[in-house]
């Protein structure tokens, strides 16, 4: 296929043969606008992303707990708060990583019907990952089997990538770092439908009563609702890159998002769980269809060190950073 560009093309004719009736006919795309996404592009995006976000609290995480601090009165959760505040300040200064576990890296790819992804577009950020996290000495916390080689791999890598096609012109990479911990505090059900509404705010309730103190809160609860078994971790994780404060689009997942911060929050756990009002900073709801015998669930936990980053693809292209 012809190419005009590097980054675009144009007026395609093919010709093949019709497998229906054996005859050959002649098939024109008109493509005038598409970017096609370079594995450069992404490398470059996840190498830039990683020690920003390791060092860096997101803005909107800091100031949830700035606000959460004001809020909490003289309880001990005040003084994890305090903490926490002092522990983004000095990690941004002398660029040291806010956490001693620098996670597993997930990118996730996110393109719009106007752009083009070749089958490689990941195949340097494994390398992207590995120069990283040594060039920033993070620790690598990556085994090389889950079940029959849990030897370090010495680099971080592999990354845990995804692509996930939307609406939304243009392409961005998401980029997170997950600890351990949150990980751990995390889970999947698969409900009885007839478990309802009721079911899936007990699941969310007792994952958190029995989990959250492990994940380091205050936290960021992502939670998915709908889609199938292998689908709906990714609904839960992807929940996680909203900003904080920013309510779902659909109304009824923004009052229910609403409901099960004041229901979290209210249990009295608190920063650090050693008591307060701020167990969350936020949850965030994500929800999409299913079949009708099955109410999937997946709870993510997101620590107070919620590292993660967007970056436009085309301004990582010309040195642009990401939120």
């Amino acid at each position: 296929m012809p190419s005009l560009g590097p980054m675009s093309w144009t007026s395609a004719v093919l010709r093949g043969t019709a497998p229906c009736c054996g005859d050959e006919r002649v098939y024109c795309y008109v493509m005038d606008t598409f970017e096609i996404i370079t594995k450069e592009d992404v490398a470059r995006a996840v190498y830039g992303a990683i020690p920003r976000i390791a060092c860096e609290l997101p803005g909107d995480v800091l100031a949830a707990l700035e606000e959460a601090r004001k809020a909490e009165g003289p309880t001990r959760g005040a003084f994890v708060l305090d903490q926490l505040i002092e522990n983004a300040r000095i990690a941004a200064a002398d660029r040291v990583p806010l956490c001693q576990d620098t996670g597993t890296v997930w990118v996730c790819l996110e393109a719009g019907p106007d752009v083009l992804v070749p089958g490689d577009v990941f195949a340097f950020v494994n390398d992207a990952v590995a120069r990283a996290y040594d060039e920033a000495r993070l620790r690598k916390s990556v085994v090389r089997d889950a079940l029959f080689d849990r030897a370090n791999t010495g680099d971080n890598t592999p990354t845990f990538t995804d692509v996930h096609f939307v609406e939304r012109p243009g392409a961005r990479v998401h980029v997170m770092l997950k600890g351990g911990g949150s990980d751990n505090a995390s889970r999947v059900v698969m409900l009885a439908p007839g478990a309802g509404r009721e079911g899936v705010v007990n699941e969310i309730m007792d994952c958190v009563r029995a989990k959250a103190a492990n994940a380091c809160p205050p936290l960021v609860v992502g939670i998915g609702v709908g889609s199938t078994f292998d689908k709906v971790a990714h609904l839960a994780k992807s929940a996680l890159l909203r900003p904080i404060g920013q309510r779902s689009s659909d109304p009824r997942a923004a009052a229910f998002e609403q409901e099960m911060l004041d229901a979290i929050n209210a249990t009295g756990m608190g920063p650090g769980a050693l008591g307060g009002c701020t167990l969350a900073l936020d949850v965030h709801v994500e929800t999409a269809p299913c079949h009708i015998a099955a109410l999937p669930i997946a709870i993510n936990m997101g620590c107070s060190a919620m590292r993660r980053a967007t970056v436009e693809l085309a301004a990582a292209s010309k040195g642009g950073e990401g939120r």
